[in-house]
């Protein structure tokens, strides 16, 4: 778990994956895991595993080329404005639930250093609100962040466009571990993880771990376009709603049940033969898997999918409660399963 807490404790939002990229690239390299490793022109890391045969046998012909795409980025913000009293605005990189934003310690990343801030709608505390005061829940503009600096200072370290994270740490609780941006710190840490445990595979394996996906799939196109593979797998999280107040029809995925096979949601309808296959080795191997529906919401799989010709392409999905909060909860047996069938499905490719 170790990893997993390094990525979910490095800040990385869209449009500045960079100190993600870099713990992601230290990690593949140290573990010589690729054949060859490279960024692409938006910032996305892409590594190449060669084919290494069983016993070493000689390839009847071009090996398969499958591709494994995990976005780095996470939900968060980019500052707007500095007020003259000192307080700072922010412009949303990512799907907020504002009931989620209250009284939140928050990083805003600057050139010269990470900066501890707390964020809070404006207005009146509950002691003085009044009833209709009460029950509004704000929207993201009327959200700031005070760095109890003067503001002076505030506006000579921040700049327009740095990024901000909220702030929570990783921790483990019961038969989960709990963190901000297990979506989609997840992904990347399965990627790895799978890459790791491959003894032989007949395939040539390019791992993506794309940028910006959440505001647009943006990374995963270009990526797509570049390796041009034969077979998919987009790696990442999705809803687990099998908890208080949801009805059981919606719950999507179940904590503990295992790593979940997109059947579609809202960006794309996973190829049937290739979840039905993975099931499969799943069921062989006994390993926990699900499947899934996701009525609204999306993933790297979606671009994948279209480029060229067109991919035969699945999405592989941690079931996380609490999704785009400081408190995602992900099973570890949903974690142990993710990791386990892309290393078996890769084998048997």
């Amino acid at each position: 778990m170790e990893l997993l807490k390094t990525l979910t404790q490095t800040p990385s939002v869209p449009g500045r994956e960079d100190r993600i990229r870099d713990v992601i690239e230290q990690s593949v390299r140290d573990l010589n895991l690729f054949d060859e490793v490279h960024i692409d022109a938006m910032g996305s890391l892409i590594g190449l595993r060669k084919a290494r045969p069983k016993d070493g046998a000689a390839s009847s012909g071009p090996p398969v080329k499958i591709l494994l795409a995990a976005h780095m980025d996470q939900i968060g913000f980019l500052v707007k404005h500095i007020s003259d009293d000192g307080f700072v605005r922010v412009n949303p990189v990512g799907g907020f639930d504002t009931r989620n934003l209250f009284a939140r310690r928050v990083r805003i990343c600057t050139g010269s250093g990470d900066l501890p801030g707390v964020m809070n709608p404006g207005g009146r505390p509950i002691h003085i609100a009044t009833e209709e005061e009460k029950k509004k829940v704000p929207e993201i503009s009327e959200f700031f962040i005070d760095l109890s600096l003067p503001a002076e200072d505030v506006k000579a370290r921040v700049r327009i466009g740095d990024m901000v994270v909220l702030d929570g740490p990783f921790e483990e609780i019961g038969s989960s571990v709990v963190s901000q941006c297990l979506d989609n710190r997840v992904g990347c840490w399965a990627q790895i993880r799978a890459i790791e445990n491959l003894t032989h595979h007949n395939c040539d394996v390019y791992a993506a771990w794309t940028v910006q996906e959440e505001v647009g799939l943006r990374g995963a196109f270009p990526a797509a376009y570049e390796v041009d593979p034969d077979l998919a797998v987009a790696c990442d999280t999705t809803l687990c709603c099998k908890t208080p107040g949801v009805p059981d029809e919606e719950r999507v995925t179940v904590a503990g049940d295992g790593v979940c096979l997109h059947i579609m949601d809202s960006s794309m309808i996973g190829d049937i033969r290739l979840i039905e296959e993975i099931e499969a080795i799943a069921s062989a191997a006994n390993i926990k898997c699900q499947r899934g529906i996701l009525p609204r919401g999306g993933q790297d799989g979606a671009a994948i999918q279209r480029t060229r010709r067109g991919v035969r392409t699945v999405a592989f999905a941690c079931p996380i409660k609490y999704i785009h909060t400081v408190t995602e909860m992900a099973h570890r047996d949903d974690l142990n399963a993710y990791h386990r069938l892309l290393t078996a499905w890769l084998e048997s490719v």
